[in-house]
């Protein structure tokens, strides 16, 4: 009997994944035509085309997107195989990198602590921190990340979460703002101000606006930033008005109306919102490996340390 060369099913998989030959290609650390040849050799094998010219992209054919999964799972199961026995935990000796997908604000405020953590207890992890520039199910289901962290989104039923925290957005001013000599911010006050908005696709109008709407009232946006970090760099050197998480806060040089000095100042929002629950995310083939429990549970506890109940 001949065995086939399983090889091919790392090659599927890049491929069945990225929809390219030349995304497969540098997934994979091949050359352009080295990955033509092995999706030739594939479609021999499979007795099927798996990948079509449709315009100037690629498309999978239907057997295709049918293997897509079973590919990715037989991928990771092969791979889980190959790694030393995980039946006993040795977190001195355990040598991994664990990849986290989260925004730039979540890095900034957890990023150190979570890097510290993890240095203690097991000084050989590395922990890698992925960009997130969306919402999508796709790093997790092709095993590309380890965990995902971020507000719950359309995820697909089969994902496991863990809540973390509990968010809430806050105003934040440069010291100094007319806005500090203030004991409390009125509602008024706040929407008469000019705002800085964070905003990956270019949104002006949420919640806040909402709530504001229902006063009357409506919030004068000066300027779109692509980021919460970027809306609070624009408050430190303007007499605009960011609208932050509160838990972004943790590592900036910022204080409330009873702090001392700091180049930014936070204040509650002068209207009601409902709370951001922040979640970890995984996809149910590592639910059970100890290393991956282990990191779960490390990131649980620095995040509750950090934004208690």
């Amino acid at each position: 009997m001949t065995e086939p060369d399983l090889n091919l099913l790392i090659a599927l998989d890049a491929l069945l994944a990225e929809v390219s030959v030349a995304g497969a290609a540098r997934r994979l650390g091949l050359s352009a035509s080295a990955m033509s040849r092995t999706l030739t050799r594939l479609r021999t094998v499979t007795e099927d085309p798996l990948l079509v010219r449709a315009g100037r992209h690629m498309v999978l054919t239907p057997y295709a997107e049918e293997l897509r999964e079973r590919t990715q799972n037989a991928v990771f199961a092969a791979r889980s195989v190959l790694r030393p026995s995980a039946t006993e935990l040795n977190l001195a000796t355990l040598e991994r990198t664990f990849i986290i997908r989260a925004n730039e604000g979540f890095v900034e405020a957890f990023g150190a602590s979570l890097i510290a953590a993890a240095a203690k207890a097991a000084p050989l992890v590395r922990l890698r921190f992925s960009p997130k520039p969306e919402k999508t199910s796709k790093h997790l289901r092709e095993g590309l990340v380890d965990l995902e962290i971020g507000v719950l989104g359309t995820m697909g039923p089969e994902i496991r979460l863990q809540a973390l925290f509990r968010d809430r957005f806050v105003g934040v001013v440069r010291a100094g703002h007319p806005l500090t000599r203030e004991f409390e911010v009125t509602a008024s006050q706040y929407a008469a101000l000019g705002h800085v908005v964070a905003s990956r696709r270019e949104h002006t109008y949420g919640p806040v606006d909402e709530a504001l709407a229902e006063l009357g009232l409506r919030r004068n946006i000066a300027a779109v930033v692509p980021s919460f970090p970027a809306a609070l760099a624009v408050a430190q050197e303007s007499d605009l008005v960011a609208l932050v998480p509160a838990s972004f806060l943790i590592n900036q040089p910022v204080t409330n109306i009873d702090g001392g000095v700091a180049t930014l100042w936070a204040f509650e929002l002068p209207v009601t919102t409902s709370p951001i629950a922040i979640s970890q995310l995984w996809h149910p083939r590592a639910e059970a490996d100890p290393a991956h429990r282990w990191l779960r549970q490390l990131v649980l506890n620095v995040c509750r340390k950090l934004v208690p109940e």
